[in-house]
């Protein structure tokens, strides 16, 4: 990771944010642990809850996106060589790799291969990643109008149906992205991921990484049903809205 590296921890030092009035401060030096974590966080019925509403809301939100997602796979195939979803190993709760599913938005393979090398810098793949303002000449037009709209991620429905992902959670991360995490990594791998989240909801690629990584620790820490609603309607105006949206 290098020089990126260096950079997000850099900015762990005092990242402070709010949601709704409530003050996060988190140090790069602060001994954080899960026992700090809320009493949902290890509460089997709150779990099996939660699992329910994500079962249930995910069959509902397939069958209402089934015929436009069925334009998008139109769309993708006419438009750009390559497959119509891309597929993606993303680390999931307790560390555990899952594939993540995804309208392909991105050129195929080949030409994204030439355009990282022609980056001709260690470390761009993570940086274009990581830093979601930068111009990247690897994504479709079509694929630029779905990313704007969050529909490319329409298909990660299946992984909420399968139990790899909730409808919100910490934004699913690669592997590579973990250390960023800093001191605060085992927040992250101690809820399954989202759909959407505090994150999302908060600015999104508005933010940078240090910001993320302190609000996917405050969504663990202070987990409730009510949060996960008050999130979820959030969604819906951050999406229409394109908040933070690359």
């Amino acid at each position: 990771m290098g020089e990126h590296e260096v950079q997000v921890q850099a900015d762990y030092e005092y990242a402070d944010v709010s949601f709704d009035g409530i003050s996060i401060v988190e140090s790069k030096h602060s001994k954080l642990s899960l026992l700090w974590a809320g009493k949902h966080l290890h509460s089997w019925r709150y779990r099996r809850v939660k699992r329910a509403i994500d079962f249930f809301g995910a069959f509902v939100m397939i069958s209402i996106a089934f015929l436009p997602g069925l334009l998008i796979a139109a769309a993708v195939a006419l438009t750009s060589e390559g497959p119509i979803f891309y597929r993606e190993f993303r680390i999931g709760r307790g560390g555990r790799p899952f594939q993540i599913w995804k309208f392909r938005s991105m050129c195929k393979k080949v030409e994204r291969q030439i355009l990282v090398k022609a980056g001709n810098a260690d470390g761009t793949f993570l940086h274009w990643r990581v830093h979601k303002n930068c111009a990247d000449p690897r994504i479709t037009k079509v694929g630029g109008f779905l990313r704007r709209w969050s529909l490319d991620e329409l298909p990660q429905l299946f992984n909420v149906l399968r139990g790899e992902m909730s409808l919100v959670g910490p934004r699913p991360v690669i592997e590579a992205e973990i250390p960023m995490y800093g001191h605060l990594r085992h927040f992250y791998l101690a809820a399954a991921p989202g759909l959407s989240g505090l994150w999302q909801v908060s600015g999104r690629s508005n933010s940078n990484f240090a910001v993320r990584a302190d609000l996917d620790a405050f969504y663990v820490r202070n987990w409730s049903l009510r949060s996960d609603f008050v999130i979820l309607l959030r969604t819906i105006p951050a999406v229409l809205g394109r908040v933070g949206a690359r």
